[in-house]
């Protein structure tokens, strides 16, 4: 394994530089992943050869440009395993993708009295579009309870679920906290009162394989840039007769048909939701990152990072002084602590002078943080190019500021 990894790190350039006069450890990739070569390559091909607008060009770039766009969206597809083509509606990430829902079909199904589940743990994406939609229409938003460990409480879940529920949003893997949430039981609970799921699937995309089909998930977001793909594209899977009765989310170019003053009709899917010109180049790079992923054995990996977080967890047993934050039983890889009488920002750039990239405060997740009554954690998270070496060695930076801080 460790020639496979080392060979695997050899495609991502970023990795290989010095950050404050040291070897850098890059444990942030559930903020964003770093791209390998062929994306890199596929973005710049792209520019330097094929470089013009998609659809409705009468020369050969547009129809070189075209076809590798809707090539990509067919390569998305695959990937999620999508019925048609037309399910895969291109964004500029999973809060984009939420925000759609939420002012489209929710708009139309979503009255007073209603009300919508989220869980505990969730990214302000899933919060606060939902927040704005229960202001507006007199719904109501409510919270799945979220345990000590950070497990849903799926008892309380059932509890919660009756007829008014419309909608139930929630985080497929927790950013903040690792845990892997029983979706497929989430969705089979929903289904059976008649409401609808939308899973944001944006840490989750880049541990495992996923099919929308076999969920059976209504809507399902994720972001490119946290699956080695470029930053600014993302996806919004939705079923085909879900997104035909929604409504387009903006105006413009491209999702028209035809346009009088009289009256506009709208393109049919998924360009109905796609006004302007689009990320071009973005969706270029994402299948990129996809077709790379395609060539890994990625059960193989994902038993790698399980590695690393149990390492970490091993490790940080031996250091002492280290507070986990999420300790679910099923987990990705994750690792969220609390240095004991340290603020977690300071401890951040003291890993930082070291070469060591982790991420610290909230997480975009605040509810979660104020229910542990904390301000925020350390978090490594890790993807199959981290190796043993790089949890050692951020163990190591983390006895170096205890030595300062404590």
């Amino acid at each position: 394994m460790t020639d496979l990894i080392n060979q695997i790190r050899n495609d991502f350039p970023a990795l290989h530089q010095e950050v404050n006069g040291k070897p850098l450890v890059y444990l942030d990739n559930g903020a964003t992943t770093h791209k390998p070569n062929a994306v890199i390559d596929a973005i710049s091909d792209y520019y330097r050869t094929d470089n013009s607008n998609v659809h409705r060009g009468a020369h050969t770039l547009s129809d070189r440009a075209t076809q590798r766009f809707e090539d990509a969206r067919k390569t998305v597809q695959a990937f999620l395993n999508a019925a048609k083509a037309e399910e895969i509606v291109w964004t500029r990430g999973t809060t984009e993708s939420i925000n759609i829902v939420a002012n489209t079909w929710a708009r139309q199904n979503v009255k007073a009295g209603d009300q919508i589940l989220v869980t505990a743990m969730e990214h302000h994406s899933n919060i606060v579009p939902w927040q704005m939609l229960c202001e507006q229409t007199g719904a109501e938003l409510i919270p799945i309870p979220v345990s000590a460990a950070g497990e849903l409480d799926m008892a309380a879940f059932a509890e919660l679920l009756n007829e008014r529920v419309k909608l139930v949003s929630v985080v497929h893997v927790s950013n903040a906290l690792g845990t892997i949430n029983p979706v497929a039981e989430i969705i089979e609970k929903a289904h059976a009162v008649g409401a609808k799921v939308l899973l944001d699937g944006a840490q989750a995309v880049a541990h495992w394989d996923i099919d929308v089909q076999a969920l059976d998930a209504d809507f399902y977001a994720f972001s490119g840039h946290k699956l080695f793909g470029p930053t600014g594209i993302g996806v919004l899977y939705g079923k085909e007769a879900l997104l035909n009765a929604m409504p387009p989310y903006q105006g413009g170019g491209e999702m028209i048909e035809h346009v009088s003053f009289s009256k506009t009709t709208y393109n049919s899917l998924p360009y109905k939701f796609e006004a302007g010109t689009p990320n071009i180049a973005g969706a270029i790079g994402l299948a990129a990152a996809i077709e790379y992923l395609n060539g890994l054995d990625r059960v193989a990996l994902a038993a790698h990072e399980d590695a690393l977080l149990a390492r970490s967890v091993e490790l940080a047993e031996q250091l002492g002084g280290i507070q986990p934050i999420g300790t679910a039983a099923n987990k990705a890889s994750v690792f969220s602590f609390l240095l004991e009488g340290a603020h977690p920002g300071d401890v951040g750039t003291l890993l930082d002078q070291q070469g060591i990239a982790v991420r610290t405060g909230h997480h975009c997740a605040m509810p979660i943080m104020d229910q542990f009554c904390i301000p925020g954690t350390v978090r490594a998270s890790y993807t199959f190019y981290n190796t043993l070496e790089d949890v050692e060695t951020l163990f190591r930076g983390l006895e170096k500021a205890k030595m300062f801080l404590l």
